[in-house]
């Protein structure tokens, strides 16, 4: 598996730029379980960064709808879906190899066979691997709320990010959101209502009940014995 989850980009003299991220790379330490699945389970279900449109349908062996995660973590939801999906193709991207090492792992002991995984900057994935109109649903549980005002900027979803992912959305096709930072869920609320090719699939027109296709973490398990809410958004691409 390569290790660089960002291609490089430089202006007219040759400088690198330096570009927004709505991550921070935590690499941490790979267990000997995750390394294992790095290393013997990767070459079945990695998929490398590369500049070029995936060819879906041969990937999978099949054709079927197709679920994109974005940042599934340890993976333990998306492996989840998968399972109880086996109709539907899953690819997660996620940037910390310990999280694919992990997703790695629990989906060969699982004997699940419908999903990818890669570890990549999710934005550049989108822009440059995946083909327009071929995505039926994008996942994005749980990004990285960016607390403090000045980092809001970092946060992934923007109006710029959401067109690029409108593009790779079929027609009728779904992204699901789910946050449990209010202020995230309002801003993720603000920026989707702004924008005239999605509709608000919740009747309020503002957050919709946790649909049983997201299953329940132990971290959202933890967060509600304490009391925490948990946000979920979902809207439908109409053009």
């Amino acid at each position: 598996m390569k290790n660089d989850v960002i291609s490089p980009e430089f202006d007219e003299n040759g400088r690198a730029m330096r570009r927004i991220r709505s991550f921070v790379r935590r690499q941490g330490r790979l267990t000997k379980g995750q390394q294992f699945a790095l290393d013997n389970f990767w070459p079945v279900m990695g998929v490398e960064f590369q500049a070029e449109p995936l060819a879906i349908d041969a990937l999978f062996g099949r054709s079927a709808p197709v679920v994109l995660e974005i940042g599934f973590g340890m993976g333990t939801s998306l492996v989840t879906m998968a399972k109880q999906n086996p109709d539907q193709n899953f690819i997660g991207i996620e940037v910390h190899s310990p999280g694919v090492g992990a997703c790695l792992a629990t989906a060969h002991e699982e004997g699940v066979s419908n999903l990818r995984v890669m570890c990549h900057d999710a934005v550049e994935v989108l822009e440059k691997m995946i083909p327009d109109g071929s995505l039926d649903m994008v996942q994005l549980f749980f990004p990285d709320p960016w607390h403090k005002a000045r980092h809001n900027k970092r946060r992934i979803v923007q109006p710029e990010f959401v067109e690029k992912l409108r593009k790779k959305l079929k027609v009728g096709g779904v992204f699901h959101m789910a946050t449990d930072w209010e202020p995230y869920a309002e801003h993720m609320l603000e920026v989707m209502t702004s924008l005239e090719s999605w509709a608000n699939l919740s009747q309020e027109g503002n957050y919709v009940p946790r649909p049983e296709s997201r299953p329940v973490t132990k971290f959202e398990m933890r967060g509600q014995r304490l009391g925490h809410g948990v946000w979920d958004l979902m809207f439908e691409r109409k053009q």
